[in-house]
């Protein structure tokens, strides 16, 4: 059996009812991301700089693989799919499948349990105790081919900051991506781990002095230049006699992403250079000035989980242009064009995942097409995708402490919580837990998963249905765990950090222990 929630081809032939074919893949979007409002209260209208010459359509087929149209817009409509691929106009979207969010390895044994790269999730939860993050390598793997699939000439950049550990740093380098970093830590961890720093690529908005010697004393490949005040502090700490190769982070003014927090392509954030007020154009001129830094692209970063293509699109337009420019100022022809990542997943059955295959082409005809318009050669793009590779992969275990009915609420506590899972507080993200590890045929009601943290917003996911003879002991599951759970974990109640367990071939083994009392004993010097 087999589900796929990144559409690419799958793994192995046969599938679950209702499963998207083979040599197609569903994509559902809502109103286009660049005719997005930048407020509630003032909407783009259809002539807006940022809106797009394509018809806006709710929901259609793409391939899944081969090619892509090369130009012109998108038909509003095309072939339907097979019944039950796609909801009828007026009809109810059919059930999703159970499994469609987990790692492509699940699968079912008997009535109450799961396995997950060939290993019951019970025995991994007796094994090594709860919360436990559990890591699919195999589904890590083919979300990294999955992408140099619909990427052939493109760089990848798996970004750091969804996920590292040494493993990982392995996997992601045998696969052939390179690496997106945010800091002197994620910098040390991969290269000590192996990782050549050569595919290498620093972020951060307020990179420290230790951030920046730390690369340049590694040899990166590149710095992603993020305001003018670190220009001349980058060029100072560059050696006699070499070159940084950087990139400057340009703000297109694209409001696209699930969450106002999550948004960067705006430009009331932090990120970035304005396009709009000139302050990109005016860094790019004080780089050219810097002979020990050697400008050889442009990079933008529009948010994070995106679904559709057209932000994207909206970016390449832009950047196209400002390219243009720069080569009638300045005489150069930039090379790179690096379009972040914010590729959006599924985090529930039935919700709206970014087709790959469809966004790879489209942006290899936009780029295409833009430069000839514009007279310049194409440059080599770049992605960095981390949620899209990591999220996926990982689920969470956790063990119920207490069922607490309170008039009409029912309140499901479990041995974790925000500090292993911050985002539903910080961006109210929704997850879908799962009993396992025992036979019920209880149905379904209506509860509240929350942690056991001192903190009346401490919910794991608010509003699920679980069975309504749930108790304490009982063993809860959460797909789409693999991105910004541990890498955003805190210590908050000094309850300790869960471990990352990898399965793979019907084993499991331990990647990062749990972090201990002694662990956060020993850090704490005393009076």
């Amino acid at each position: 059996m087999s589900h796929r929630t990144l559409p690419q081809p799958p793994r192995r032939t046969t599938r679950r009812t209702g499963a998207p074919s083979p040599a197609t893949a569903t994509v559902t979007s809502g109103p286009p991301a660049a005719h997005q409002p930048q407020s509630p209260e003032e909407p783009l209208s259809a002539d807006h700089p940022l809106s797009t010459d394509e018809p806006a359509s709710a929901e259609r087929l793409v391939p899944a693989e081969g090619p892509l149209p090369a130009e012109g817009p998108l038909p509003a409509e095309g072939p339907l799919p097979a019944a039950g691929e796609l909801p009828s106009a007026g009809k109810p979207p059919p059930a999703a499948e159970p499994l469609s969010i987990w790692p492509g390895s699940a699968a079912p044994l008997g009535h109450d349990d799961l396995a997950v790269g060939g290993v019951p999730l019970t025995e991994i939860a007796d094994r090594f105790g709860t919360p436990a993050y559990v890591l699919d390598e195999a589904e890590v793997r083919h979300r990294c081919r999955a992408y140099l699939r619909a990427f052939p000439d493109a760089e990848v950049f798996y970004a750091a900051k969804a996920f590292l550990c040494r493993a990982m740093v392995h996997w992601v380098r045998e696969e052939g991506l390179g690496l997106d970093v945010c800091s002197a830590g994620e910098l040390e961890l991969a290269v000590t781990s192996g990782f050549p720093p050569a595919r290498i690529v620093l972020h951060g908005n307020a990179k420290s002095p230790a951030d920046l010697r730390a690369a340049l004393r590694l040899g990166v490949g590149r710095i992603v230049i993020d305001s003018t005040s670190e220009i001349a502090r980058l060029a100072a700490a560059v050696p006699a006699g070499s070159r940084q190769k950087v990139l400057i982070r340009v703000v297109p003014g694209i409001a696209a992403g699930g969450h106002a927090k999550i948004r960067t392509g705006t430009d009331d954030q932090k990120f970035g250079l304005s396009l709009a007020d000139g302050s990109a154009q005016h860094a790019i001129t004080r780089v050219l000035s810097q002979p020990r830094l050697e400008l050889v692209g442009l990079h933008c970063h529009l948010g994070s989980q995106i679904t559709t293509v057209k932000p994207y699109l909206s970016a390449v337009r832009r950047l196209i242009g400002l390219l243009a420019r720069i080569q009638e100022q300045h005489g150069i022809t930039l090379p790179e064009l690096d379009l972040g990542g914010g590729h959006g997943v599924a985090y529930r059955p039935g919700e709206p995942t970014l087709d790959l295959a469809f966004l790879g082409g489209r942006l290899r005809a936009e780029l295409a097409g833009g430069c000839a318009a514009a007279g310049l050669p194409v440059p080599r793009l770049a992605i960095e995708p981390g949620r899209a590779i990591a999220g996926p992969a990982g689920v969470v275990l956790y063990r119920v402490l207490s069922v607490k009915r309170t008039g009409a609420h029912t309140f499901v506590a479990v041995d974790g919580g925000m500090s292993d899972n911050p985002r539903p507080a910080l961006y109210g993200v929704r997850y879908a837990p799962r009993l396992i590890g025992r036979r019920t045929t209880a149905a379904p009601e209506p509860v509240t998963v929350v942690g056991r943290h001192c903190e009346a917003g401490d919910v794991l996911a608010a509003d699920v249905r679980l069975p309504g003879d749930i108790r304490p002991g009982d063993l809860l599951a959460v797909p789409v765990a693999g991105a910004y759970h541990l890498s955003m974990a805190s210590g908050y109640n000094l309850v300790g950090r869960p471990p990352v367990i990898a399965v793979a071939e019907g084993h499991a083994r331990l990647l990062v222990r749990r972090e201990s009392l002694a662990d956060i004993q020993e850090r704490d010097i005393g009076l």
